[in-house]
This record gives C-alpha cells, structure tokens and sequence, in this order.
C-alpha cells in the first residue's frame, strides 16, 4: 500500500527491513528513489530528530561517484526517512551468499571502490562507523571493473550517528556490527576515521576468505577477539596484499592507513591478481548461540546450519536483517571479560570437518570423548579389581605383626 513521505515523495513498495527501519521502493519529483523510513520509536524521539535535522547539511553535502546520494531528509508527524537513490542492482551480501568468496581481483576492486568513497567522506567531516558488506550496493548497470567487478557504492551513511544517542549509549553501551567493530570502539573510545578503515579491511578479509577474521558465537566472544586476537594468515594470497590486510587491522587506529592511502595501495595490487582463484579455504563452521547454554545433542547436518548472512538493500530482492544487525546496542565489556579465553580464539582456518572449539559440534565431540573415557576408565577398574582378587587366592595368609615396647 502507498504512503506518503512528506509532500514531495511516495513510497510504493518494500525492498527490505532492518534493524534500524525499512526500505521502500519510492517515487519523488525526479523519478524512482529509495526511502528509508526510520522505526517509529526512532521517529518518536526528539532528541534524535534534533540530531537528524543537524546533519541534513552534512548527509546532502556528500556527493561521490561511489556513495549512494541521500538526496533529501523528510521530518513529517510520525515519519522520519532518508531519501535516496535506486542503485540498480544487488548488494554485496546477497553476492556472498551466492558465491562464498571472490577471486582476489574483483575482491580487490570492490574494495578500492569503498576505500575511495570513504576519502571522500573522510575528508568532509564524515565517518560511516557501520562499513560491512550489506551497506555496500553493486551497480548491475556500471561498467565492469578489474575481475569483472560491477562498480561497488557505499550506502547508509549518517544512520549509525543518528541512532547514537548519548542516552542511548554513553559509558554502557557501544552501536555497530560486531563483526566490523574496531577495538577502539569495543573499549568506548569515539569514533574516527580509522574505525572504517579497519571495518572495509575486515570486509575485505572476508571477501576472500568468506569468513570474518574474528567473527562468530555470542557477540561478547566476537569483541573480546577484536581487542585481543591476532588476525589468520590466509594461505594463497601475495604477500604484499597480506601485508596491507595486516596494516589495515592493526588495533591500534595510528598505524592504520587513511583511506586514499589504502585505495592507492590497492590500486597497484590489482595487475599481480589478475588470473588468480577464490582461495581454497575452510569455511568455519556455524554455530548455536553460545549465550543459549542449549543442551548437548548431537550436530545437525550440515545443510540446517543456520547461516549468519543477512541485508539490508536499497534495491529489490533484498533480505531481511539476520543477527548481523546494523545497530546493535550492546554492553561494552569490563577490562577482565577481554583478557581472552576459550571464547577469545580468533576463526581459524583449519581443516574440513574439524570441529571450532566452543560449538556445538565440539561439545558434542568433547561429550563423546567424556563417555568412551568413563567407559574405559571403569573396565580399567574392573580388571585391576578382578586381577587383586584372583592374586590374594594364591597368595598365603598374612602373618601376625607383633609390637615391642619398652617396660
């Protein structure tokens, strides 16, 4: 059912909900657009509407041929929305869902792509702070790029700053994905650039190795291993990209890269890639909810894994939000619950089949391991006892201890 959005635009039809609202299929004064409504419970704090009329300036400034243009911001009664353009297109979440992972050089180029937009930004003023793959939109409609890349366009940006409160977040509470937070954020320092810089490195981990570097179980495990893990070497890839990885999730935000930096750097990566596969590396495993405490039973196959993907488009087709929420508001962990741990172990890869320690399928094992051990332990028992009580037939009675003690 259409609806208006203030005077100017309609919104006809949804492409997609998240966590911070939903977007419609929209028609303004000069053709198609994207709107993103904010939920109601958003629209109804003042405060944030203050916030949001403030960055009406900065949001419009922000114009780049890999950002997605917000065009207008529409304060009317009940609704609070972003006016976009219609990328034409998918989102890069949706192509990693379908393809795993990509050949380096398309890799590689979306990313430079990203890291172009984000100096843009950078040097208005602005920090995106939720950089991850359901915020980067491809242009079906662009000319292909190095490794048949579409043209890669960031979107959403200004939602995580408006969302962040003060109320809503200072001291306790810390917004973003877990999986692209940078250990700055994770101890409750403020965002700069370098949070983005770290965010688009851990994206381009991912697109590689098709898992995060410290992602998986319970959100608290995921930010302990952002402040405390070493990133995983991923076998296949030259070292001088590696090396940029490396440099580009470093946890301290000085050593990072600036944006233009990490495009030019990439820029003279893209020839030695050319050619090269997706890397043949082990998907780490999904996994339950570690918070859950669920029963030990026995691993679902792995086909009713549940997969930890989700998105959030401005295009059709889009899904919805799964836990890889774009504004999660989350405790920010004591000194002590990030000194690491079973739960602080970095996703390794390793080899196929093996179990990630603290999943469901190593509990299982380990439960397994329990039985078979008490099984043998008590035959052990037993022999030892039967072997005692057949020696003590054969053996002669115990003579009579006498004692002496002086009169």
């Amino acid at each position: 059912m259409a609806r208006n959005i203030g005077s100017r635009y309609t919104a006809n039809q949804i492409l997609g909900r998240g966590s911070a609202g939903t977007v419609w299929l929209g028609e303004g004064p000069d053709g198609p657009v994207a709107i993103k409504i904010l939920r109601e419970d958003l629209a109804s704090d003042q405060e944030l509407v203050g916030r949001f009329v403030q960055e009406r300036t900065a949001l419009l400034g922000l114009e780049h041929p890999h950002i997605v243009t917000v065009r207008d911001l529409v304060v009317d009664g009940n609704d609070l929305a972003l006016v976009m353009d219609l990328v034409r297109g998918t989102d890069l979440r949706t192509r990693l869902d379908r393809e795993r992972r990509l050949a380096p050089e398309a890799a590689v180029a979306i990313v430079v792509d990203i890291a172009d937009a984000l100096a843009a930004a950078h040097a208005a003023g602005v920090v995106h702070r939720d950089v991850k793959p359901e915020n980067v939109l491809l242009d079906m409609r662009g000319p292909l790029g190095p490794g048949g890349a579409h043209p890669a366009l960031l979107t959403d940006f200004g939602v995580a700053k408006l969302i962040d409160a003060p109320k809503r977040t200072r001291v306790t509470k810390i917004i973003g994905t877990p999986d692209y937070l940078a250990p700055e954020i994770v101890e409750g320092l403020p965002p700069r650039a370098a949070v983005d810089i770290y965010a688009l490195a851990t994206v381009l981990y991912e697109l590689l190795a098709g898992f995060t570097p410290f992602g998986g179980g319970h959100p608290g495990a995921v930010l302990r291993r952002h402040v405390t893990e070493t990133v995983v070497p991923l076998p296949g890839i030259p070292e001088e990209l590696w090396q940029l990885l490396v440099q580009c999730l470093a946890k301290a935000p000085a050593s990072r890269l600036r944006a233009s930096e990490l495009a030019a750097r990439l820029r003279e990566q893209l020839p030695t890639l050319a050619g090269i596969p997706p890397l043949d590396v082990d998907e780490p495993d999904a996994e339950a909810p570690e918070e859950a405490h669920a029963p030990e039973q026995d691993p679902a196959p792995a086909a009713e894994l549940p997969r930890r993907r989700g998105a959030v488009s401005l295009v059709q087709g889009s899904k919805p939000d799964s836990n890889r929420d774009t504004h999660t508001s989350m405790r920010v962990p004591a000194p002590d619950e990030l000194a690491g741990g079973a739960l602080g172990t970095a996703r390794v890869p390793r080899p196929a089949g093996a179990p990630r320690p603290g999943s469901a399928r190593h509990r299982a094992a380990a439960r397994r391991r329990r039985i078979t051990f008490g099984v043998a332990g008590a035959l052990l028992v037993a022999a030892v006892g039967i072997g005692a009580w057949a020696a003590s037939d054969d053996d002669p009675p115990p003579r009579p201890s006498h004692s002496t003690s002086a009169p």
